[in-house]
């Protein structure tokens, strides 16, 4: 398959060299000395393919790579790198790059990686092909079956449910990835990273078949009566080794009073793990700069109920995300997004009588506040 091929360097003879190799393949190449001459060509014609070098002057190839990133997601970005840049390569392969290939490059390894980001270019031609086909589908199917609020429920579950499992498949994919050039490279490094990546996005899949399971569990409650410390300390102790890991404190402030809930406390502790594995989460994708903490609590309120609310300085959600939650907590028309998690944890709350909402700003953490009755 022919491709329009923009390649970046500094070094005219490694210009010339590879526009004569790959025009011998057969594809249209243009050329840039700098990232931002490179950003202005890709502006004006979107090469379908750019092949940068990974250290310029100015900016260099990894900022380039999330320009491009920035402007068009499609474009497919092979690194050139040196033999001392494994680092800086599979860093780029992180940030979505589709390959790093070493100088000096040999025309059999420039084919190859050229032949992978075209594979991947007709790939996601066909998948969007097929993707809207199967969206006319889906849409003149849904209008004959989805007639019922029940019908309608079970729709919005399955899009945020394959969203998710697309999310994780290519987090596994990008693992093997890694894993597959340490292989073939003999490189430790590369071999540790894909490994940590595969085994992240194994823990994430089985999270979700968790949740799933708790999710279809929430309807079954066994009424008790509780002390609210309980649920808390356990799900406290669920998240502690994870949270010793990454080095983000979690402060508990117990329930003052003596008073027991009537509640299921396996359910809430499974409520409760959820948020602050997710007030985890977004603690890490903070900057290493920023903050970290996550905050507990429990107290009587004036309304007649107990409060349950977890604090996070994690990075936070924009207005348009946090709409979108509060309006999937609320109804179940028209909107995407949540995860599993936050779907069970709103379905137990709301067993108990209680109810759950969120407060939360981007860059500044979130608040997810449970309320539940102290009489059912």
């Amino acid at each position: 398959m022919s491709q329009k091929i923009l390649v970046v360097d500094d070094e005219s003879g490694i210009r010339t060299v590879l526009s004569i190799s790959l025009m011998d393949m057969g594809h249209s190449v243009s050329t840039a000395e700098s990232a931002d001459e490179a950003l202005l060509q890709i502006d004006q014609a979107r090469p379908s393919i750019v092949l940068t070098d990974i250290k310029m002057p100015g900016m260099d190839g990894l900022e380039l790579l999330k320009a491009i990133k920035t402007r068009d997601p499609d474009i497919e970005v092979i690194m050139m790198t040196g033999h001392g840049d494994m680092d800086l390569a599979i860093q780029s392969l992180k940030m979505e790059a589709t390959d790093f290939i070493t100088k000096p490059i040999g025309n059999e390894a420039l084919e190859i990686a050229i032949h992978r980001a075209s594979e991947r270019i007709a790939m996601r031609n066909q998948l969007r092909q097929y993707t809207e086909k199967l969206e006319q589908l889906v849409e003149e199917k849904t209008r004959r079956l989805l007639e019922t609020e029940r019908l309608a429920a079970v729709g919005e579950a399955i899009a945020g449910l394959s969203h998710t499992i697309k999310n994780i498949a290519g987090g596994l994919r990008g693992g093997m990835f890694v894993l597959e050039k340490g292989i073939d490279m003999n490189d430790a490094t590369a071999l540790s990273q894909g490994w940590e990546m595969l085994k992240g996005n194994a823990e994430k899949l089985y999270k979700l078949a968790m949740d799933l399971l708790n999710y279809g569990k929430a309807s079954e409650l066994s009424l008790r009566w509780c002390n609210p410390n309980e649920p808390a300390i356990r799900a406290i102790e669920t998240v502690s080794g994870q949270a010793k890991a990454a080095g983000i404190p979690i402060d508990f402030e117990p329930a003052a009073f003596t008073g027991e809930l009537w509640m299921d406390a396996d359910a809430m502790t499974t409520v409760l793990s959820n948020l602050l594995f997710n007030a985890l989460d977004a603690c890490m994708e903070q900057p290493p700069d920023k903050p970290k903490s996550i905050r507990l609590t429990i107290a009587d309120t004036r309304d007649n109920s107990v409060c349950f609310r977890v604090i996070d300085t994690g990075i936070g959600m924009d207005d348009k995300t946090l709409e979108r939650i509060l309006q999937w907590f609320h109804t179940t028309k028209g909107t995407r997004g949540t995860g599993i998690g936050l779907m069970t944890a709103r379905r137990t709350v709301e067993k108990h009588g209680g109810t759950l909402r969120l407060e939360s700003k981007w860059g500044h953490g979130t608040t997810v506040e449970i309320h539940l009755p102290k009489c059912t």
